[in-house]
């Protein structure tokens, strides 16, 4: 580049650049990457998640709000797949994968499945593409459970974060 000015301005573009992608990698908040999975009935059931920690925060109504769609989890659409149709709640829920959304609220929580798996967050979430959508009752814990964790039981499927865990039935 024969402009200085021209050639100044373009090194301190691309060092911005390169500085915010060290800054964001560095930064990043760990939500490691998670798998649960169980055998319900006859059917194999995986979720598959990023697991963000409370650090201090309050979760419920606040860093997650009440009345609002969530992933369920962090960075993408919280997944899960079932190689046999289940009975979700009472409902049918067809053998596949799908991504597990809720709308939580202080009494009642919705979990949805949307059949379209692969999203990043909730942020192009669209309701035509639900699959299946029960509602469900959370329950205070006795414990603080710092990460958040699913788990696969022969009953269903329960998330635990911060002072809560949510039960949906499953066969």
């Amino acid at each position: 580049m024969k402009n200085p000015r021209l050639l100044r301005a373009f090194v301190l573009l691309l060092s911005g650049l390169l500085w915010s992608v060290g800054l964001q990698a560095q930064d990043k908040p760990a939500s490691p990457p998670a798998t649960a999975s169980g055998k319900i009935g006859k059917a194999n059931v995986s979720v598959k998640y990023n697991s963000p920690a409370v650090k201090g925060r309050k979760i419920w109504g606040e860093l997650v709000p009440y009345n609002q769609v969530w992933r369920a989890g962090a960075n993408e659409a919280t997944t899960i797949t079932t190689d046999q149709p289940l009975t979700v709640e009472g409902k049918t829920l067809p053998a596949g994968t799908y991504s597990l959304f809720a709308i939580p609220t202080d009494k009642q929580w919705t979990i949805v499945f949307n059949k379209t798996a692969k999203q990043w967050g909730a942020y192009k979430y669209d309701e035509k593409q639900d699959a299946l959508r029960v509602q469900v009752t959370p329950r205070k814990t006795l414990t603080s459970a710092e990460q958040l964790a699913y788990e696969v039981t022969d009953k269903g499927l329960v998330l635990r974060w911060e002072n809560l865990e949510v039960p949906v039935a499953l066969k």
